[in-house]
């Protein structure tokens, strides 16, 4: 009995080293690291609030800051040989008057320059291309100018700034390499927003409105009349030389411009100019007797018809200009205000018996005639 004991003893204890041994050493358990504290994104800083008015040249929202300032006027070149222009479609109001030989000219008016980089190429002056710019109390951008339009600027105190026969203010051209080499070089005179900015800047001149001056232009989100007749497309032919399309264009709710049969393109941007209103002003436009180089005296004040286009339509209006100095007003036939649409202009200047406006009629269908 007592053998049998030591046996199952010693065999309890075998068994219990076996089931050890098989076992192997405890599993150590994995250490969690702690986790860590939630990344608290900092709160994004606000965007900065900046005071708009309106831009009283479109109607469209500007920063206080240039709402008072007297805006810049720039005349571009428009011969063939001179395109693309710089600059020109990121001005507010676009005037294209005629000049000697059946050329036209663009005057660019810029409520403010911030972020307009070249402008040009930049050509001469004539009187009423003053008296367009005077008009908006502008400073005028020019390269040189008939003998009248000097006398004017010096008799009617423009603070201009001029290519050619300027003084410190001739600094801020120059003359574009690429332009010389491909166009050349009459059609190479450049500045830019910011030279002008700065000359402006560094002047004595008034930089703000008086408190006198008055631009009472109204402006409505859509500006298409109401009575209009359909105008989707037309041509305005002001001589042999120069033509210019317009085609309205849905998806932009803007007019397309063409001449010389080509997209009217921004060399800056490579894009199309395209404009909300275009205003055709009728006037009497005359070539000067004597004048050897045919320039023109065109008629800026007084009274006038006109047709505006916007939105596909059109409607005949009437125009005024009291003096060199106050702005065009437009009226519709039956004296109230033409309200512009909200956003760039471009007005022509256009002598109805030398000069015409095409508005093609739309056609119809067979079905609608039958109708």
């Amino acid at each position: 009995m007592k053998q049998r004991t030591i046996t199952l003893v010693l065999l309890f204890l075998m068994l219990f080293l076996v089931l050890v041994g098989c076992g192997g050493p405890a599993e150590e358990q994995p250490v969690v690291p702690d986790e860590p504290d939630p990344v608290v994104e900092p709160e994004p800083e606000p965007e900065p609030v900046i005071p708009m008015g309106t831009n009283h040249l479109t109607g469209l929202p500007l920063e206080l800051d240039y709402v008072n300032d007297r805006p810049v006027a720039v005349i571009f070149n428009n011969l063939y040989q001179a395109m693309p222009q710089l600059g020109v479609s990121q001005a507010d109001i676009i005037y294209e008057i005629p000049a000697e030989g059946g050329i036209t000219r663009m005057l660019g008016v810029f409520q403010t320059l911030k972020d307009v980089e070249t402008l040009g190429s930049i050509r001469s002056a004539r009187p009423y291309f003053l008296e367009a710019a005077l008009g908006h109390d502008a400073f005028l951008v020019h390269a040189g100018g008939s003998e009248d339009a000097y006398s004017n600027i010096k008799s009617w105190k423009v603070n201009n700034m001029d290519g050619v026969r300027g003084g410190n203010d001739a600094k801020i051209f120059w003359r574009d390499s690429a332009r010389k080499s491909s166009l050349g070089y009459e059609h190479s005179l450049v500045t830019s927003g910011e030279n002008v900015q700065e000359y402006i800047d560094s002047t004595s001149w008034a930089k703000e409105h008086s408190t006198d001056y008055v631009y009472d232009q109204k402006f409505a989100e859509d500006g298409t009349p109401k009575d209009g007749t359909p105008a989707e497309y037309f041509e305005l032919y002001f001589s042999s030389y120069k033509t210019g399309r317009f085609t309205y264009d849905e998806t932009t709710g803007k007019y397309k411009i063409v001449q010389y049969s080509k997209p009217y393109i921004d060399g800056n941007t490579g894009e199309q100019v395209s404009v909300n209103n275009v205003l055709v002003l009728e006037t009497d436009v005359r070539v000067i007797s004597g004048d050897t180089e045919g320039r023109l005296k065109i008629q800026m004040t007084g009274t006038g018809e006109g047709t505006y286009f916007c939105g596909g339509k059109a409607i005949a209006i009437q125009w005024s200009k009291k003096d060199k100095n106050h702005p065009f007003v437009y009226t519709k036939l039956d004296g109230s205000p033409l309200v512009l649409e909200q956003g760039t202009s471009y007005v022509c200047i256009m002598d109805p018996d030398k000069s015409t406006l095409t508005i093609p009629v739309p056609e119809t269908s067979e079905t609608e005639s039958a109708s």
